[in-house]
């Protein structure tokens, strides 16, 4: 079956384009979404995730060709992108990677997911596969997922036909790790269906696969891998809220401590993202509908979600400290982006601060050479600086992100200028700045 594979990929973002790139070297490949402008801007050869670069996507992408007498066996490999249903009609072997969020009451929110499956449904034919690598709680897939494609599709789920699962392991920015360099976890809903993905998947993985005994075990896998490291930063961001009280290093301590060959090294700051901020939220969710309630988990997020609060707090004691009025104070963020050297601004934990800031009726300047300010705007209402303000008199700046363009930053300028400067990200040395976490 695998030389006569055609896939589509059901959602383009951070995920699905460079799953689909990597496929469609192998494989005809048609990725599907239903924002319109952003297949055009793939099209074109543009990434503005920048996760994957002008030539090698140009380099990938070939004409979509209807009038095949056999489109489902088509045998030209290569990348097209559409957001026509029509066009997915004929592909066997459909990977979901649309997003995951919560909603405000950090309930798990499954309606991108459902439309994907609705999708699915009026597509799918007899014999075919259907694999999600969207994270979700164990069960999601064959209790959420798979009866929404039974009813839009009139088949019969493991008659007709078959579901697998294997989370996505994508870390936005990332140019070392990149999907192919990183092992994947791979399920199929019977033992002959786990085999294909897993041959197809492990086809184009370098890194190879690793195959689960079931679906749920896989979704298991996925949202543990975030929920522990969303545990070890609550850890070592509680910690910075003990040592700032003592009036130690943090970053200071955590390289002392590192020199033992088993200490696992995390920093303390922002856990936002799609990931790291969210995960654990699925699995809390799904425990409580077993009658458990979580206590690390949940204690994690909420340290964690409290951190922008901390800066802020930790910020304005400063300020009164150095004279500094705070209401009317003119600060500088720089950063919003949810990680360093990457413009993805999805729940970002930098809009905590900036939030906090305008509750002490503080005027708040955001600069990030990253996120485009467009998407800030309309995802946050925010209005960014095009260009970084060299001499603007400001009170306040925040090193929020640890962008690798704020290196250059001259601190000594600022400084000499009377305005408070606060690393988050132990960027700069200590006796560079006047407070970080």
């Amino acid at each position: 079956m695998e030389t006569q594979i055609k896939i589509a990929v059901i959602g383009l973002g951070y995920v699905g384009l460079p799953l689909a790139r990597l496929f469609a070297t192998k494989y005809p490949v048609v990725g599907f979404d239903i924002n319109k402008s952003r297949v055009e801007e793939i099209n074109s050869g543009n990434d503005s995730t920048l996760e994957i670069e002008t030539e090698t996507l140009k380099k990938a992408l070939i004409k979509f060709n209807p009038t095949s007498p056999d489109p489902k066996r088509e045998k030209s490999i290569g990348l097209y992108c559409t957001s026509n249903l029509d066009d997915i009609k004929n592909c066997n072997f459909y990977v979901v990677t649309v997003p995951t969020p919560v909603d405000r009451s950090n309930r798990p929110d499954l309606t991108p997911l459902i439309k994907a499956s609705q999708t699915i449904g009026k597509v799918i034919s007899n014999g075919d596969i259907v694999v999600y690598e969207s994270t979700v709680y164990p069960g999601a897939t064959e209790d959420d997922c798979i009866p929404v494609v039974e009813i839009n599709s009139g088949l019969k789920y493991n008659i007709d036909f078959f579901a697998g699962y294997s989370p996505e392991r994508i870390n936005p920015g990332d140019k070392q790790h990149t999907v192919e360099k990183i092992k994947k976890v791979t399920s199929g809903s019977t033992p002959e269906a786990a085999k294909i993905i897993d041959s197809i998947y492990r086809s184009v993985i370098e890194a190879g696969t690793h195959l689960a005994p079931s679906i749920k075990v896989a979704e298991a896998a996925k949202v543990i891998e975030n929920s522990q490291r969303d545990i070890n930063i609550a850890f070592v961001n509680e910690l910075a809220k003990i040592f700032n009280l003592m009036k130690i290093d943090t970053n200071a301590v955590l390289e002392a401590a590192g020199t033992k060959w088993n200490f696992i090294n995390f920093k303390p700051g922002l856990v936002g993202g799609h990931c790291i901020g969210v995960d654990p939220f699925y699995l809390a969710q799904k425990a409580q509908e077993f009658g458990y309630h979580p206590e690390i988990i949940l204690a994690g997020r909420r340290l964690n979600d409290s951190m922008g609060k901390y800066i802020v707090s930790e910020v304005v004691k400063l300020m009164i400290k150095k004279g500094t009025q705070v209401k009317g104070a003119k600060v500088l963020m720089l950063g919003i982006t949810f990680k360093e050297n990457c413009p993805d601004i999805r729940n970002t934990k930098a809009l905590d601060i900036y939030n906090e800031l305008l509750e002490y009726e503080t005027v708040v300047d955001v600069y990030d050479p990253w996120a485009d300010p467009v998407e800030v705007k309309h995802e946050y209402n925010i209005k960014t600086l095009v260009t970084y303000p060299e001499k603007n008199g400001y009170d306040v700046i925040i090193l929020v992100v640890a962008h690798n363009e704020f290196l250059n930053i001259n601190l000594k300028d600022h400084k000499e200028r009377g305005c408070i400067i606060y690393d988050v990200k132990g960027l700069f040395r200590l006796e560079e700045v006047d407070g970080r976490l």
